[in-house]
């Protein structure tokens, strides 16, 4: 998990931070800048059980691979996007909490891991974290093409990570 004693924890959640916001300032270990990054409270930490530390590195492999970090800042931009629905329905509101959905992106990969639907791919290039990590920027490659082509909500969420 997280830990508050590990200085090079903190410059992983720094980094995450301003990748995605393109901010050159840092910012304070606890706060709401964190739920703005799509965590669920002040303390990112919290949202990392179940995938420990390897939910961090995924998202910070994802922003700092120069081929995904543009990507990286599609999703995070839709994440906090409203757009307008059918003259119909009221207006549409397709934000989600980027970091959360993250986190359950790397569930879903740990999960295929587990269930040796990975093991071909590992043996074959003889890695398992590029793997981990190709795997999880694909996945959230397609959920970013059908939460935006399909104009989803977070209401899809459940359903989307179940598919």
């Amino acid at each position: 998990g997280l830990d508050d004693s590990e200085a090079v924890h903190m410059r992983i959640l720094q980094t995450i931070y301003k990748k995605l916001t393109c901010s050159r300032l840092g910012c304070p270990r606890y706060g709401a800048h964190w739920e703005e990054l799509g965590f669920q409270g002040a303390d990112p930490g919290t949202d990392l059980r179940g995938t420990g530390m390897l939910g961090l590195m995924q998202m910070l492999h994802f922003v700092m691979d120069a081929q995904t970090l543009p990507l990286a800042r599609q999703i995070f931009r839709l994440s906090h996007h409203e757009t307008q629905a059918p003259a119909v329905t009221p207006i549409l509101l397709q934000n989600f909490p980027f970091c959360i959905m993250s986190v359950n992106i790397t569930r879903i990969v740990l999960q295929a891991l587990r269930e040796e639907c990975l093991s071909r791919e590992c043996n074959r290039r003889q890695q398992v974290i590029a793997v981990l990590n190709d795997v999880y920027a694909a996945a959230f490659l397609q959920l970013y093409r059908v939460w935006k082509s399909q104009h989803k909500t977070i209401a899809d969420s459940g359903f989307l990570l179940k598919g």
